[in-house]
């Protein structure tokens, strides 16, 4: 492939896009998952499924990003970047993605 130096600006699509691709799976949106595999909407873990392909798709970005020495961090909020930087696609990561539920995180 030779020398080829990668582009910032392609690299900050790329990681838009995943992230846009995150979050739709992770508000049940159709995303291109859908039509690759359509016979899975009719199975009840097909969710679980597309969120983590999603995520696993938004960490490949972001280690990309990373090695080639891009900022990421700027596309999404301090916490967002933190959920990241741990790598675990855990209930906390779908329950306050978006930073809406601040009230409900403190109780129990």
């Amino acid at each position: 492939m030779g020398n080829i130096q990668p582009s910032v600006d392609y690299f900050m699509h790329k990681l838009e896009d995943a992230k846009v691709h995150f979050e739709r799976a992770l508000d049940c949106k159709h995303t291109e998952f859908d039509d690759l595999y359509p016979y899975m909407i009719e199975h009840p873990q097909f969710f679980w499924y597309k969120r983590y392909v999603a995520w696993s798709e938004l960490l490949t970005v972001v280690k990309m990003c990373e090695e080639l020495e891009i900022p990421w961090t700027d596309s999404f909020t301090e916490r967002q970047a933190e959920y990241v930087r741990s790598r675990v696609m855990s209930g906390k990561v779908l329950d306050y993605w978006y930073e809406t539920n601040d009230s409900m995180e403190h109780v129990g």
